[in-house]
């Protein structure tokens, strides 16, 4: 039954009072209330967003900021700034995150495009590298494929020969009573830079096998032009070292007791490529009778030319026993690690130095007034010229006694094949000339850098004025790179030639300079043709491997084979 009631019909149910007894007062609630209407849910926000104009003016601004991006920053959308960022370490994590901008310290900024690759050139290799090594990315495909035409990247041909330092058995048996020797003791006190202490250390084991002595631990002399007091175990490691050696030269940190008393003799006259019948003469009975003797100067004093078991045993110490002490180590490899980041990289060895145009009696090449600089300096200063001759500063440039400047170095590398978008670290002094000496380099080669560009902020603190473990952070990055060149022959040169021979040859180019100089000099010679000279000049210049035998005087960590590393052909005759 129902009536209307303001528009609206009520209806009235009858029901048992039986029934409704037994319904309970919610049931009862429910039955009697309107059944509620499901909630519809709300249309998506985005979809209502698309109605409202802000929305489209958003996104076309949004739009239009990453084709910005993607023009100055050549961005890959698929490649990401820090790829496999989630799986690095968290300290690998922590260096990327701190990771400053590159700077290269040859002052001539990097374009927009070398930004993100600079970033990931500070990363460590896996970060950048697939599981297999492999580099990934869009740019290192172009960058593969460029340096794959180039064909520079390619290692000369070893031959086959590896290290090979087998003792005869005189020297094993002589070794037996030099090692129990305890009355004999030899001091030695080197000097200059880094490399240079490197070749007197040694000479001195050498030495100290000849007179059968024990050899204390070398003295570093202070070095008066950069101030450096390092000491032996600051720059090498002094316990593998003394391991190394165990069974050569007995290696001591001190004099025993019983001759601190004693005021050493000491010998200054060695000459010049003394041979070891020389140092047995003249040393060997004063030693006996005095216990110690000690020697300074040792620079090119001792015979390049030694009995085959000597030569090893200067193979061994050069390669084996002095290697850098850890925390150089560490450093010398992160660096180098952050420069393999992106492929093969070269490394060079840039003598730009003013106090090496004043030596040398060479011009910077760079303008009149560098070069009045250094003539000024040189006639201040006589005796720094190491160059003892009449020749003018071209005549000696076109002779090739003079080192290399930057556009030399960038036309050489150019001509051999160097892509362009090569990495180059650089290592040496402060050029003459600052930045702008760099430039003509800079120019051809924009991806140079050195340790300081590399270096995560308060890296190189511990070696502020440690001029020789600086040297010593060099000469790591330049062993371990792809393709190393000197622009002028020294020690460091001449030991990371021995370096890379003993590790199997890898590729060193050595400058033609006296047969490429004058190419340089013709402005008419064709492009195509220079090209064409320059490589055959250096044909045979790449490092492959050269028998110290066949020139005397050389030295045999710089040539290490026949004597110290042989091949199935020379196996038995060089062991």
């Amino acid at each position: 039954m129902g009536r209307s009631n303001g528009g609206r019909k009520q209806c009235y149910i009858s029901v048992p009072s039986q029934i409704i007894s037994s319904i309970s007062s919610s049931s009862l609630q429910s039955l009697l209330s309107p059944p509620k209407k499901p909630i519809s849910k709300r249309p998506a926000k985005l979809f209502s967003l698309t109605k409202s104009p802000k929305f489209w003016l958003l996104s076309l601004f949004f739009c239009a900021s990453f084709g910005m991006l993607k023009l100055f920053f050549n961005l890959d959308p698929l490649t990401p700034l820090f790829p496999n960022l989630c799986s690095t370490t968290p300290r690998q994590q922590q260096e990327i995150l701190s990771l400053p901008i590159l700077k290269s310290e040859s002052g001539v900024g990097h374009g927009r495009e070398d930004l993100i690759s600079d970033v990931r050139l500070s990363l460590a290799s896996e970060v950048g590298r697939d599981g297999n090594g492999e580099q990934r990315g869009a740019g290192g495909d172009m960058r593969g494929e460029e340096e794959e035409k180039s064909g520079f990247w390619k290692q000369p041909d070893g031959l086959g020969y590896r290290p090979c330092l087998n003792f005869s058995n005189e020297y094993r048996r002589v070794s037996e009573g030099t090692l129990k020797d305890r009355t004999k003791y030899l001091m030695v006190v080197v000097n200059g830079g880094m490399n240079q202490q490197r070749n007197q250390i040694v000479d001195a084991v050498v030495i100290a096998r000849i007179l059968g002595a024990a050899l204390v631990v070398p003295v570093l002399q202070v070095n008066v032009i950069w101030g450096d007091e390092s000491e032996f175990a600051d720059i090498f490691d002094l316990e593998h070292f003394k391991r190394v050696l165990a069974n050569d030269v007995r290696v001591v940190s001190s004099l025993p007791s019983t001759y601190l008393r004693k005021r050493p003799v000491e010998e200054s006259r060695t000459p010049i490529h003394a041979s070891p019948q020389w140092i047995r003469q003249h040393y060997h009975g004063r030693l006996r009778r005095d216990g110690v003797l000690l020697l300074r100067g040792l620079d090119s004093r001792l015979s390049k030319d030694l009995p085959s078991d000597l030569q090893k045993l200067r193979c061994k110490v050069a390669f084996q026993a002095l290697k850098f002490a850890p925390q150089i180590l560490e450093l010398g490899n992160k660096i180098a690690e952050r420069m393999q980041s992106e492929g093969p990289y070269i490394a060079l060895h840039l003598r730009l130095e003013r106090d090496v145009w004043v030596r040398t009696g060479c011009s910077p090449g760079l303008s009149p007034e560098f070069d009045e600089i250094v003539n000024n300096y040189r006639r201040q200063h006589p005796e720094l010229l190491t160059a003892k001759s009449n020749l003018t500063a071209h005549e000696r440039k076109l002779e090739g006694l003079c080192p290399l400047n930057a556009l030399e170095v960038a036309r050489l590398l150019k001509a051999l094949g160097a892509p362009r978008s090569a990495r180059i670290y650089w290592a040496g002094g402060q050029p003459l000339g600052g930045k702008e000496a760099l430039l003509p380099l800079t120019r051809e080669f924009p991806h140079l850098y050195n340790k300081e560009d590399l270096a995560l902020p308060g890296e190189l603190e511990p070696f502020a004025k440690r001029a020789s473990s600086l040297a010593a952070i060099d000469f790591i990055v330049c062993e371990k790179s792809d393709v190393f060149m000197p622009s002028h022959g020294g020690n460091m040169g001449h030991a990371i030639q021995g370096h890379r021979a003993y590790a199997g040859h890898r590729k060193y180019i050595t400058p033609n300079k006296r047969h490429m100089l004058p190419y340089f000099l013709n402005s008419s010679l064709p492009e195509a043709e220079f090209i064409r000279i320059v490589k055959e000049l250096h044909r045979e210049a790449l490092g492959q491997p050269e028998l110290r035998t066949t020139k005397a005087g050389r030295d045999v960590t710089k040539y290490p084979v026949p004597e110290c590393m042989c091949n199935d052909a020379n196996g038995h005759s060089s062991g």
